[in-house]
This record gives structure tokens, C-alpha cells and sequence, in this order.
């Protein structure tokens, strides 16, 4: 049996969705990032830096999301191009890339919901990490010229991986300037295994609000 460890709206939501698609069968353990369950002892043996996700799979623990999502490609055997095809490449570059949305998000997170007096937040770091953030959506914004999603072959993971991230962008930047990336996400949020990795995701407990809105400084 295949067991996920997940925190409603975190990373782990990509490899909850990518299970989905996969259609495999799996247990959600769920998490919560304000209590100390990721600081356990038992958790920690599973993830040394207390975070998710944390997949337990034929009889291994893997804990980087990026290996997870190559591991579950590799040996689920679709959502990937194969090593030596034209766009594994590209492939590899979109689920690298999708690292790089994750740390202008962590920034904003950190910026708007972690620090949760006023004094210790920086509108001018908030403003920063959003426009950074914006700008790295263009690459997806260039690359869906012409495509419904990320390959010219169709879906695969890295629509997962960086849709993840440029859905949560949405609580940070708005995406008037991004029409490709916004029709991309309206076609990501509509398929089926979306929808069924929402319903298992659980209660929202880190973006409480839609918009993130930069104070006056």
C-alpha cells in the first residue's frame, strides 16, 4: 500500500494530484503545519527536515517531492517522456523549474502568513517575491503559445508540479497579464483527478484568504 504524509495546501498536494492521475491506490496521512507532528521523532525518521511530503512506497520512504514525482513516472510507467525521448528535456527542465515558483512562494508565505505580528513583515520583500513570482510564470506563459499544456505531447507530471504552484501563485499575484497561464489552470482545475485529489486534500488551514494583498508600507 502505497501511504502519502500531506498537509492540506502544501507541496504534497502536487504528489496527492499525480497519484490521482496515475490512478493508483493510496492512504493520506494527513498533517498539520501548527501542531509538532512534523517534529516527531516517529515523522523525522521518515523525513529528516520535518516536511512533506513523505511517501511510503515499495518498501522505501522517499521525501523530496521532485524524486518522488521521477520515481512514480518511472515505475508507474506513463506521465513522462522515457530517457533518450525528444522532450525529456523539457520534461525535466518544467518539473526542475517548478522548484523554482515553490521558493518565491515559500518567501511570500513566510512574508504574509508565517511572521504574524506586522513589524516583523517587509512590504518591500513582499513586493519583490510577488513581481519575482510574476515573472517566472512568464516562462509558462511563452511556452503555452500555441499548446494546451506545458508539452506539445499533452499532459504529463510537470503539468502537476507547476500547476500546483501557479494555482497558489493566485493568492499572491493576479493573473491578467498571464492569459495562457490562467486558461492552463482553468483546463488543469477541471480534470477529474484534480477534482479528486481536492476532495481528499482537507480543510484549508494555510491560505485562509484568496488574495494576499501587500500593506502600505
Amino acid at each position: 500500500m502505497i501511504r502519502l504524509h500531506h498537509v492540506p495546501q502544501a507541496r504534497s498536494f502536487r504528489v496527492l494530484w499525480l497519484l490521482e492521475e496515475l490512478g493508483e491506490r493510496f492512504d493520506v496521512v494527513p498533517h498539520s503545519f501548527f501542531d509538532k507532528s512534523l517534529r516527531s521523532p516517529e515523522y523525522l525518521k521518515l523525513s529528516p527536515a520535518g516536511r512533506v511530503p513523505a511517501l511510503e512506497i515499495d518498501g522505501r520512504v522517499l521525501f523530496e517531492s521532485g524524486a518522488i514525482v521521477e520515481y512514480l513516472c518511472e515505475t508507474r510507467g506513463r506521465l513522462a517522456p522515457p530517457p533518450g525521448a525528444e522532450e525529456r528535456p523539457e520534461w525535466l527542465e518544467w518539473l526542475h523549474y517548478s522548484e523554482t515558483l515553490g521558493q518565491h512562494l515559500a518567501a511570500l508565505t513566510q512574508q504574509h502568513i508565517v511572521l504574524r505580528e506586522d513589524w516583523m513583515r517587509s512590504p518591500t520583500v513582499m513586493r519583490l517575491e510577488a513581481k519575482r513570482l510574476q515573472n517566472a510564470l512568464g516562462a509558462a506563459e511563452a511556452a503555452l503559445a500555441g499548446r494546451d499544456y506545458l508539452l506539445a505531447s499533452g499532459f504529463s507530471a510537470v503539468d502537476a508540479t507547476m500547476g500546483y504552484g501557479a494555482g497558489l501563485a493566485r493568492r499572491f499575484v493576479r493573473l491578467d497579464a498571464l492569459p495562457r497561464v490562467a486558461g492552463w489552470l482553468g483546463r488543469l482545475q477541471a480534470r477529474p483527478a484534480y477534482l479528486r485529489a481536492q476532495a481528499r486534500d482537507g480543510a484549508p488551514e494555510i491560505y485562509v484568504q484568496p488574495f494576499y494583498e501587500v500593506p502600505d508600507a
